[in-house]
């Protein structure tokens, strides 16, 4: 910023990270898969309406789409879905989201369905040449109250041949099937426990046919959360597991179990998604791993014999997706200064080559916001963590005196976590003037099990305090606007917005993507996956049927008293659109300013490009209208119902 910058009110200035920007050009990512030579991965297109592409890349540096029109590469399994894809010599078997069959597409040619039916769903997959079968999750919704989750195999010979491998347990995911075929590994629980609460890990000698053969349970309870088995090339079976507290990991080899890393840092994290891959084997003497220490994500070399790790440098904060082979690593990663980009790493020169970038579009630093790791007390004398991003705009500055607003973000899960890569729905906010805190509030990943643990039990309290007091310390330590605080976030994040902004005082305004207004309709109405996950946060119900309503937000909705956005999808069936829809009755009665803006087609999470514009706009005209800035350019409104501003 110089001396000529223009003297403009927070919130007024004029950005060139628009929502059109931010939608147009950008995509997302997910899966990494290696194959030979070639790079496999899954794009998500918000200007195909959400469209899931599985892309190949070669080593001439030839990307191409491999799923063609209108096949979309996703699987509603856990409804969160993940794990869609899988290949092996350049055949590719991918779950379609409109029929969630399954279809084989081999190389030149159009996918052939090799499942029957529409009421079965499928993940997490890994194909077994020598057997000319798929190995995967299935999820049988043909009875809608009874859904049933196994392991099965699929022949890829066009006959349909379908056959339980594994069955019994609530869940299962992360099929490993050893180097010669001959051993499968995998995951399973039960209710009440989340996969980071609990896995047992299982392993099977094959049969002729390649069905298990006595079965045995290697690693894993219901207080043992184990991540990723994998063999290595050797036929060692390695698993992360947070036996210590930590997610580390480990080594089974002759019976016995050997830890690999010793350290205060994750090598695991929440499997809210299947495929999911943390370390990967370049050789059977070294693997290539992640983990991340204080939030931040680190990337290292391990040698398999002498077991010393040695960090590979890199400019990346968030890494994600590892896979790795002979000579090379390819990962998903962002750094607070690029985009998530699909980024292969030359393991002998350590010099990366970004494949594919979430956006082409290059944003001047002047108008980049650049992340500050934060850590500040909260209750019972425990401290919190959170990104603190001031605003920035190479063009503009505010009046002197004038305190910045500031948008407190609260992450899904809510045992997620968010990182310090360069979000554009952050700078978004921070080029208009607007400060932003990303909150790792306790319960969150990527600080040990016990953070992870401090929410059992607690959510909505916990969580709910550690926001109010990162907002708090900011209006002491960094001059924000105690009077122009907001509050934001999608699914158990806006779970946490609502119980902010309806059993607290500090913040003035908030918005609510697809938010929990109603714990025990959640209960009720939710997907197998997460049917028992507020045992835990909550406790066991109906028995603390008086916590639920007493945590409620819709319960106590008449203590609600500031303005509120409400954005949902039509279609979202893991929080129904009537908890938006009752929230908002409830505050228009009450002439409390409110806005609703549906999705139609829209599930839990935006997918479709105008959409994901329209939120961000709406929103922005939401501030503006409560907190009293002029708007640099104009958006298209949104009737705030009630409003008196």
């Amino acid at each position: 910023m110089d001396n000529k910058s223009k003297i403009v009110p927070y919130g007024s200035w004029r950005s060139p990270i628009t929502s059109d920007l931010i939608v147009s050009d950008t995509i997302g990512f997910n899966q990494i898969a290696l194959d030979g030579e070639d790079t496999y991965w899954i794009e998500m297109r918000p200007s195909e309406g959400g469209r899931h592409v599985v892309v190949q890349h070669s080593p001439g540096g030839k990307t191409v789409d491999i799923t063609p029109l209108p096949f979309n590469a996703r699987t509603r399994v856990h409804e969160y879905g993940g794990g869609s894809f899988a290949v092996c010599h350049g055949r590719v078997c991918f779950s379609n989201f409109s029929d969630q069959r399954l279809y084989l597409q081999d190389p030149d040619t159009e996918p052939v369905a090799i499942s029957l039916g529409t009421d079965l769903r499928f993940a997490d997959g890994v194909i077994d040449p020598e057997r000319d079968r798929l190995i995967c999750v299935c999820e049988d919704h043909s009875d809608p109250n009874n859904v049933s989750n196994t392991l099965v195999s699929i022949g890829l010979g066009g006959g349909h041949e379908f056959k339980v491998i594994a069955s019994g347990r609530d869940f299962y995911s992360s099929p490993c099937l050893s180097r010669d075929g001959s051993h499968l590994a995998w995951l399973s629980w039960d209710h009440p426990n989340m996969p980071w609460d609990g896995t047992e890990l299982w392993v099977s000698d094959l049969d002729i046919e390649g069905l298990p053969i006595g079965p045995e349970r290697i690693a894993g309870s219901a207080n043992e959360s184990v991540f990723q088995p994998q063999w290595s090339p050797d036929g060692i079976l390695y698993f992360v597991s947070d036996r210590t507290g930590w997610w580390n990991l480990y080594r089974w080899q002759d019976g016995n179990i050997e830890a690999v890393t010793e350290m205060e840092a994750e090598f695991g994290m929440p499997q809210w998604i299947f495929g999911m891959s943390t370390y990967a084997f370049e050789s059977k003497k070294r693997i290539v791993c992640s983990y991340t220490q204080r939030g931040i994500w680190h990337l290292a070399s391990i040698d398999t014999e002498t077991k010393d790790l040695e960090e590979i440098e890199t400019p990346y904060t968030e890494i994600s997706f590892l896979r790795a082979t002979s000579g090379r690593a390819v990962f998903l990663a962002g750094s607070p200064a690029e985009l998530r980009s699909i980024v292969q790493l030359n393991l002998d020169t350590q010099e990366p080559e970004v494949l594919r970038r979430s956006s082409d579009v290059m944003i001047d630093p002047g108008f980049i916001s650049l992340p500050e790791p934060i850590e500040f007390p909260t209750g019972h004398g425990m401290t919190a963590h959170a990104f603190f991003y001031m605003p920035k705009n190479r063009y503009y500055r505010a009046p002197d005196g004038e305190r910045p607003p500031l948008l407190v973000m609260t992450h899904g899960g809510p045992t997620a976590s968010t990182s310090m890569a360069l979000s554009l729905g952050i700078q978004f906010w921070t080029s208009r003037g607007i400060a932003v805190m990303d909150v790792n509030y306790g319960g969150s990943s990527g600080y040990g099990r016990t953070y992870r643990q401090r929410l059992n039990g607690q959510w909505g309290i916990v969580d709910v305090d550690d926001c109010v007091n990162g907002a708090r310390y900011l209006t002491r330590h960094f001059g924000i606007d105690a009077d122009r605080l907001a509050i934001r976030g999608g699914s158990a994040g806006g779970y946490t917005t609502l119980c902010a902004l309806t059993f607290r005082n500090t913040f003035k305004a908030g918005a609510s993507y697809y938010g929990i207004s109603d714990l025990e309709a959640l209960t009720k109405d939710t997907h197998k996956f997460e049917s028992h996950y507020l045992d835990r946060l909550v406790g066991p119900y109906p028995g603390r049927r008086d916590l639920y309503r007493e945590r409620s937000p819709i319960h106590s909705a008449e203590s609600l008293s500031c303005p509120v956005i409400f954005f949902q999808g039509l279609e979202d069936k893991i929080v129904l659109p009537n908890q938006a829809e009752m929230m908002v009755k409830i505050l228009r009665e009450k002439g409390v300013p409110v806005a609703y803006v549906p999705f139609e087609k829209e599930q839990h999470g935006f997918r479709i490009a105008k959409h994901i514009k329209r939120a961000f706009d709406a929103e922005l005209y939401f501030y503006s209208r409560i907190f009293g800035f002029d708007l640099a350019d104009p958006v298209e409104p949104v009737y705030i119902e009630l409003a008196k501003v």
